[in-house]
């Protein structure tokens, strides 16, 4: 079995083998990624087996479940598929392609409020470049290395990083229009409140309420400030939601919320400034990201 795998030369076409089957899990799905039959697949997985002298797939119900040497190749081969098509693209545009995978990280609220709006303009332009984002409120993602760039709300981004600030982010008590025409005459303290939970309790808005409203009991309690901002679009209740996800299913029902606003930072380990992938979505981000709201 060693020296089969010893003398055995894995080519690209064997890479997107693995690839298609990990990615499709089913010899049917991997055989329309690969556009041939299934019988063929099925046929070169046993060939690449017997050569390497060692198992690939596990035989499930749920289809063929990798090993951990084919999900080791897998990964391979997406970097393989990766520069292969920022080559083609490189030819097509006849100049320098950006290419290559950067992990960026970011609240839900940013994300659908800022991000995926400035994604949009520039994203295009860059058919090379692959972004991995994940959603979450912890800085220790970058710190960890598990991404390259955030956007980040505080006042005080942490020091080992590097960054720039994008702006001012105010918060607003809001209301749905329906909600705040039928309890205009009520109180802010005898509303009913959808507020963060306790996975979030240095929020602004949290320590807001706590400061001028101690006696609120929140009806409602969500793990993301996106989900609090849809449940008050939906009437349920009051929130202090941060100014640039509001709209005109939002409406404000006073000022902004004093002493209590925050910033929006820009943020990459100071590693990751060697990198022209993640230079260039830094550079972008800082022009596309928008804080220009005005609520009304």
């Amino acid at each position: 079995m060693i020296n089969a795998a010893a003398h055995y030369r894995l080519d690209y076409p064997d890479l997107s083998l693995i690839l298609a089957l990990v990615r499709g899990g089913t010899l049917a799905r991997a055989a329309a990624l690969l556009r041939v039959d299934v019988s063929t697949v099925f046929r070169a997985v046993r060939r690449l087996e017997a050569a390497l002298g060692q198992t690939l797939f596990e035989k499930s119900r749920a289809g063929y479940l990798p090993t951990h040497l084919a999900r080791d190749l897998s990964q391979q081969a997406e970097c393989a598929e990766q520069a292969l098509e920022a080559a083609r693209i490189g030819v097509e545009q006849g100049g320098e392609v950006i290419s290559g995978t950067v992990r960026l990280t970011c609240s839900d609220s940013v994300l659908h409020g800022l991000l995926l709006p400035a994604l949009a303009q520039f994203m295009p332009q860059y058919p090379a470049l692959s972004l991995e984002l994940n959603t979450s409120n912890d800085f220790a993602n970058l710190s960890r290395r598990d991404a390259d760039i955030a956007l980040r709300l505080t006042r005080t981004p942490p020091e080992h990083l590097v960054g720039r600030c994008l702006g001012k982010v105010a918060y607003h008590v809001c209301a749905s229009p329906g909600f705040a025409h039928q309890h205009a005459r009520r109180d802010l303290a005898e509303q009913p409140w959808i507020a963060p939970d306790d996975f979030m309790p240095d929020h602004p808005t949290v320590v807001w309420r706590r400061e001028q409203l101690p006696g609120v009991r929140p009806a409602y309690r969500c793990n993301s400030m996106l989900s609090v901002t849809e449940l008050v679009r939906a009437g349920l209740g009051v929130a202090a939601l941060p100014d640039f996800l509001l709209d005109d299913d939002l409406r404000p029902l006073g000022p902004a919320l004093t002493g209590h606003d925050t910033a929006l930072w820009l943020l990459t380990r100071p590693d990751c400034r060697a990198l022209r992938s993640v230079v260039t979505l830094f550079d972008e981000l800082a022009r596309h990201v928008s804080l220009n709201t005005t609520p009304t």
